[in-house]
């Protein structure tokens, strides 16, 4: 069966095809993104403005085009912590709803994390144990942790690195004295949640699996042994300290002629960086692998797991 999911998230809309069936693993056939930066487009007031909207909206009927295109049976349309958050968000939700031809699942903050959670999982296995994960959105940063396919522990915090460069990091380039704006305030954030997570016991795997994440280790981190390319890197954390001041000195427009930062990053890697760091220190973590799989294929895979009891 050819699936489809859209993730309308705070920095794309992103198409994700893929032929699935129960109990094989699903075979991704295309990806198709346009990059929005929604986070541009919010008012004083918290809403999506009217341009925002209508770029919204012109992305996710291409992304329909596309689906339709590659004869995707089932579309999985799914939004994230922008239009979640919106003041206005049921009016963009109709408009979405109303370009897609049906509905339109907005999830939560701790369902993104689970969802994200079961894709780790399945890419780690069963064999790895306990695992601690970090993902960096446009709008927030969630982390998970457990042993199972769903986490004992899951967190939402609105640190994400979109919102994150439009708060606090507008200038460009930023300078030091705004990242250290920026690392106290998501210290502070992170205060609770790092004391939550200490209940956890010790992971065997400690995982990002974002885009930001897997960007940063292109740039900061190192293949995982015996392993090459994306799939098996690691981040040292003390690789991307040493990061975050070059990267905060160049101007967006020089940052994206760096190993692993493309065009639709380069404007809020900085603010990635810095968040990511500090929850790495906050939650005492020296090093993480990067996971391949993330929000879109926890979405499809819990999908499959349905279609194989229904």
């Amino acid at each position: 069966m050819r699936l489809g999911v859209l993730d309308i998230g705070s920095n794309t809309v992103h198409l994700l095809v893929a032929d699935a069936h129960p109990g094989g693993r699903p075979l991704a056939t295309s990806s198709t993104r346009t990059v929005l930066r929604l986070m541009r487009y919010i008012t004083p007031d918290g809403a999506i403005s009217d341009e925002g909207i209508d770029a919204l909206v012109a992305a996710v009927v291409r992304a329909r085009d596309v689906a339709r295109a590659e004869n995707v049976r089932e579309l999985l349309a799914t939004a994230t912590s922008a239009v979640r958050e919106a003041t206005n968000g049921t009016e963009v939700i109709a408009r979405i709803e109303g370009a897609l031809g049906q509905p339109l699942q907005v999830l939560g903050g701790e369902d993104e994390a689970r969802f994200t959670f079961l894709a780790v999982r399945r890419w780690f296995g069963w064999s790895a144990g306990q695992i601690l994960l970090f993902d960096i959105g446009g709008g927030s940063l969630e982390l998970a942790a457990g042993s199972d396919e769903l986490p004992d522990a899951a967190a939402s915090v609105p640190l994400g690195a979109g919102r994150m460069t439009i708060r606090f990091l507008a200038e460009d380039p930023p300078g030091e004295e705004a990242v250290e704006t920026l690392r106290a305030h998501a210290e502070h954030s992170l205060a609770p949640i790092a004391e939550a997570f200490t209940t956890q016991p010790r992971p065997d795997h400690v995982v990002g699996s974002s885009k930001a994440i897997r960007s940063l280790a292109k740039l900061a981190g190192y293949p995982a042994p015996g392993w090459s390319g994306s799939e098996r890197m690691r981040l040292p954390r003390a690789a991307l300290a040493s990061w975050i001041p070059r990267l905060a000195r160049l101007p967006a427009s020089a940052r994206q002629e760096l190993p692993g930062i493309t065009a639709d990053r380069t404007y809020q890697i900085v603010a990635g960086a810095v968040v990511l760091h500090t929850a790495m220190r906050a939650l005492g973590v020296e090093e993480l692998e990067v996971s391949p799989w993330a929000l879109r294929e926890g979405v499809l895979l819990r999908y499959i797991e349905s279609m194989a009891w229904s």
